[in-house]
């Protein structure tokens, strides 16, 4: 599916009540010296597509950000590599920055890693066709970087940094967030306090969508404990119900009577039960060994919730917590929380920067731009940046598959979407 097809059908989505001004005279310099690029950014795309980051391989994501450090340095920014202890099992983060004290602070969030480990045979750039390529990390987000990578430099070019603050943060966890959180997230963060507006650039959903909210990310994990006896005596007031019927208990009631509000999910990703269970939580792997003439004695399982707000996580941890008190006969459950990501809510303030990025639309003649439904997105590093700024995220590029081995990206796309960025950072730092 080609731009020329995006272009015509997201044309249709304007009434004749939507009137759009003209690019100036300077915006239309932006746009030419994007148009003059475009080659070279789908080739920076391809060398660093073709770099393995996967979040676990360290060496891997620094060696994508020192491409794009360099790139960086080009331009203009003062650069720097932020190291994570060796004990968090992380790479570091790249930041970029220029000072200024003009319209807006921006804060461009982006991140080096991939969910493509070193031992994934999903390694490569290669071309489909014409327009689409399938590559590791290609919109999820190694694309989104190149997209804020060369809008920058288009206003680099014609001058228009000058006295902007600008502070571009591409992470190199994102995919496995790094613990503590208080670590790993704290420059992204004090970035933010010092920021107006946060734009992130996770994949796009299409060209007549950006992201105004995204759930929250928390971790939860039930253990249960039972009496290990001969299978006989199951049911018996001695005897009792076992861990696996205990555990199955929880999590049917955790789906009957714990689900239901709006935007509220959890789902439990792996279960384990019998006489003896073992669970690795760094590699996610685990394994029981029980008998059929056996009581299971342990039980655990381990599970995601999302979640729109803060209140909406507590409930929903209040009433998994009441579930899991009401125990079978001679068992017993526990429950505990990690927390990851935080949510971004739907804020006026992010309605109004949308609004922004819709005139820019219109005025590229790429159609209206309306908010995505949250519950369709997963989550991302604008959320931890959400209660200090105004924000918008999936502005990177667009493709399909990701986080598979069928991850695509569509090259028509980028020009459209980098000319797009462009024009909303000139239009924002020179506006108060």
């Amino acid at each position: 599916m080609t731009f020329k097809y995006y272009s015509t059908l997201f044309a249709l989505l304007l009434t004749a009540s939507i009137s759009a001004q003209k690019l100036s005279r300077t915006e239309k310099k932006i746009v030419s010296a994007i148009e003059k690029n475009n080659s070279d950014a789908i080739d920076f795309l391809e060398k660093v597509v073709n770099i393995n980051s996967g979040t676990l391989n360290a060496e891997g994501v620094k060696k994508v950000g020192m491409v794009f450090k360099d790139a960086f340095d080009n331009i203009g920014f003062e650069t720097k590599w932020i190291e994570m202890p060796a004990e968090m099992n992380r790479s570091g983060h790249l930041f970029a920055e220029t000072s200024g004290s003009k319209g807006k602070k921006l804060l461009l969030i982006g991140h080096l890693d991939t969910v493509f480990e070193e031992d994934s045979p999903f390694q490569t750039f290669e071309m489909v066709n014409d327009s689409i390529a399938h590559a590791p990390g290609g919109n999820d987000m190694k694309g989104g970087d190149v997209i804020v990578l060369y809008a920058l430099k288009a206003l680099s070019d014609n001058g228009l940094l000058d006295d902007a603050q600008i502070i571009v943060a591409f992470t190199g966890d994102e995919e496995s967030t790094g613990k503590p959180l208080s670590i790993s997230r704290k420059d992204l963060i004090d970035a933010a306090k010092r920021s107006d507006v946060a734009l992130g650039f996770e994949t796009s959903t299409g060209f007549n969508y950006a992201t105004v909210a995204r759930r929250g990310s928390s971790g939860w994990a039930v253990e249960v404990e039972g009496k290990r006896a001969h299978s006989s005596g199951v049911f018996s007031e001695n005897t009792g119900a076992g861990a696996i019927f205990e555990m199955s208990r929880i999590l049917h009631q955790f789906y009957t009577d714990a689900k239901g509000e709006d935007l509220l999910t959890f789902n439990p990703g792996v279960l384990l039960g019998g006489t003896f269970v073992n669970y690795d939580e760094l590699t996610s792997k685990g394994d029981a060994f029980g008998k059929t003439n056996v009581v299971a004695q342990k039980a655990v399982v381990k599970g995601g919730l999302r979640f729109i707000s803060e209140e909406q996580k507590e409930r929903a941890r209040a009433k998994m917590r009441e579930i899991i008190a009401n125990n079978l006969p001679q068992t017993s459950a526990s429950i505990s929380f990690t927390d990851s990501y935080p949510a971004m809510g739907p804020t006026e303030g992010n309605r109004a920067l949308l609004s922004t990025l819709n005139e820019v639309s219109l005025d590229l003649k790429q159609g209206e731009v309306l908010a995505y439904d949250p519950g369709k997105r997963g989550a991302a590093d604008i959320s931890f940046v959400a209660n200090y700024v105004d924000g918008l995220d999936g502005l990177g590029t667009m493709g399909s598959g990701a986080h598979t081995p069928q991850e695509t990206v569509n090259l028509n796309t980028i020009e459209a979407l980098t000319k797009r960025t462009a024009i909303l950072i000139y239009r924002l730092i020179n506006t108060k």
